[in-house]
Parts: structure tokens; sequence; C-alpha cells
């Protein structure tokens, strides 16, 4: 057992503890460290956890209400447009508009999609790990 600050602490016989000893009080104290760690990272864990949900809570109310805002907007721009050329042509002009924008914001987002390069690096190392295991790491390029 220690004395409090790295001294190993004397036997009752007055000898210095044995290696064993030394080795048991290390490995003790490297598992209270790991639980501690561990039990400290949980703590974080769950506090951004629950912040972030709260955020996401939030985000997601801002969806709804940007969603009804460009709802109400569409709405007016129907009524106003209505009142030049008639409540059902402009009901088709709005329409249209909004599916050319739809069209053009899918093919943006698909692109994307295609774009995005995956996990190369994560890729790689996975298809060496069995070469790895083996001892042949360098076979794989």
């Amino acid at each position: 057992m220690s004395a409090g600050h790295g001294v190993p602490a004397p036997t009752p016989t007055g000898e210095s503890p044995s290696i064993g000893d030394l080795l048991g009080d290390i490995t003790r104290d490297l598992s209270t460290l790991m639980r501690q760690e561990v039990e400290l990272a949980k703590a974080e864990l769950r506090q951004s956890a629950k912040q972030s949900g709260k955020g996401a809570g939030m985000l997601g109310a801002a969806g709804v209400a940007a969603h009804f805002t460009v709802l109400f907007l569409l709405i007016a721009i129907w009524w106003s447009l209505g009142e030049q050329i008639g409540h059902g042509w402009s009901a088709l002009v709005v329409a249209l508009v909004l599916a050319v924008i739809t069209a053009v914001l899918g093919v943006l987002g698909r692109n994307q999609i295609k774009a995005a390069p995956g996990l190369p690096r994560t890729t790689d190392s996975v298809k060496r790990i069995p070469d790895a295991v083996k001892g042949n790491e360098g076979n794989i390029r």
C-alpha cells in the first residue's frame, strides 16, 4: 500500500514492499482511475445529450414555424395574384413556381449526395485489418 505521496509504506516488519505488492497497488490505482474516468465520461455524456436534445427540440419547433411562415407567405402571394388574374390561375402560377423550386432543390440535393466521399480512410483501414492480423500489413495498397 502507498503512504500517500508515492512513497511505498514499509511492511510491518520494516522491509520495503515487494515488487508484487507494488504492482498490485499500481493495478488497483489504475483500475480506480479507469472507473472514475468512465463515470466522468458517462456524466458528461448525459449532460451533453440532455443539452443536445433540448437544442434539437428547439430546432424542430423552428422548422415547424418556418413551414407555417412559408405557407402563409404563399397564401398571401396566391391571394394577391388572384386579385389580378383570378384565384384559379394564381393558384396554378404559385404551384408551378413551387414545382420548379422543388425540382431544382431535388437535383442539387441528389448531386450533393452523389458527391459525398463516404469513408475512404476508414474503408482503407478496414481492408487492411485481415492482413495486419496475419502479419502482412504492407500488402494492400
